[in-house]
């Protein structure tokens, strides 16, 4: 079992396991120089070859606990037959979703598009050391619904009068999209991967009276779905600040990853015991090497023994020197022998 399962599954507190989420990217030159060959970013995520390879930079790098592998949560819109285009400085541009494509579509062709993206996982488990996990992930339905119906006014603003227009459509969606999330898991599952991370990267827009139908109740569906197959199972609902005591009691994942916005003294009192993973500014990581060491000490010595997976409160900014990341893993690492 690795250091990351055995903390997920046994709550083990002697050791603390790292990584990072998007720790296969823009901040690396061996990815940008991928990425410059490389433009259309869909058909790299679909190069089982090139995925491997990328999913890989950041374990030859620093010998991380486990790997993610390359790929993005719009991989499952796209296999639905949505056209997904990333566009600089605007980030994910979708076409227009048409119901009535989207429920003509079966597990079995979705399976078959997205089939390079498990035959990648297969490729870098043959190549991943024993110890180390491979995460799979997925986005949560609610996420998925923002990009796949443009719910966002901008960056960070729901569009309102968007989400009650389309609230009967939106609940629709849901439910059957939950049997594709559902298929997503158990292919990458059974390709090789050992965990599974569920990304709802826009819970916090969901408005107050609309989170146990849009957040809460979806998530622990999947959740109970990988309990179910025995699958270890980790929950990001990045913004909800102390809706996340409400996330933890009802969904009950194996691990929940906190944001940079949490209070670590708070969600140890709160999470009863549940494994908890990340929390720090990924931000901090752009600072001198003292402020970055001391951000990490004091979630270090907060869950110190508490069952903890080292991680960032979000991805790692493309602007991030690797020079620092391996500092503070060694930092990470040593922690416990201080």
């Amino acid at each position: 079992m690795s250091k990351l399962t055995n903390c997920l599954i046994k709550k083990d507190s002697s050791c603390i396991p790292i990584w990072f989420m998007r720790q296969a990217g823009r901040y690396l030159p061996e990815f940008r120089l991928i990425r410059s060959k490389n433009l259309n970013f869909i058909k790299l995520c679909l190069d089982k070859k090139l995925s491997s390879e990328i999913t890989l930079q950041p374990i030859s790098r620093f010998d991380l606990d486990a790997a993610i592998i390359f790929s993005d949560i719009l991989m499952v819109p796209y296999g639905l037959g949505q056209d997904v285009n990333f566009e600089k400085n605007k980030g994910p541009i979708l076409s227009n979703f048409n119901i009535d494509h989207f429920y003509k579509n079966n597990i079995e062709d979705f399976t078959n598009k997205l089939k390079p993206v498990y035959d990648s996982i297969y490729e870098t488990r043959k190549k991943l050391d024993k110890e180390k996990s491979l995460i799979s992930f997925i986005g949560s339905p609610w996420t998925l619904i923002v990009y796949m119906l443009g719910l966002k006014k901008q960056k960070n603003i729901l569009d309102i009068e968007t989400l009650k227009k389309k609230k009967t459509e939106i609940n629709l969606i849901l439910n059957h999209l939950n049997n594709f999330l559902c298929a997503h898991i158990k292919n990458q599952i059974n390709a090789g991967a050992d965990v599974v991370q569920i990304f709802d990267s826009w819970a916090g827009l969901i408005p107050e009276n609309h989170l146990n139908a849009y957040c809460y109740e979806p998530n622990l569906k999947l959740t109970n779905f990988c309990k179910e197959n025995k699958i270890p199972v980790i929950c990001f609902p990045k913004g909800l600040n102390k809706n996340y005591y409400d996330f933890i009691k009802i969904v009950s994942p194996d691990c929940v990853s906190i944001d940079y916005n949490v209070d670590p003294d708070w969600a140890i009192k709160n999470f009863n015991g549940i494994c908890i993973q990340g929390g720090m500014d990924p931000k901090v990581l752009l600072q001198e090497k003292d402020k970055m060491y001391s951000a990490a000490n004091r979630y270090l010595s907060v869950f110190k023994d508490y069952p903890y997976i080292f991680n960032l409160g979000h991805g790692l900014l493309p602007e991030t020197n690797p020079d620092n990341v391996e500092k503070l893993v060694r930092y990470v690492r040593n922690y416990k022998q201080l």
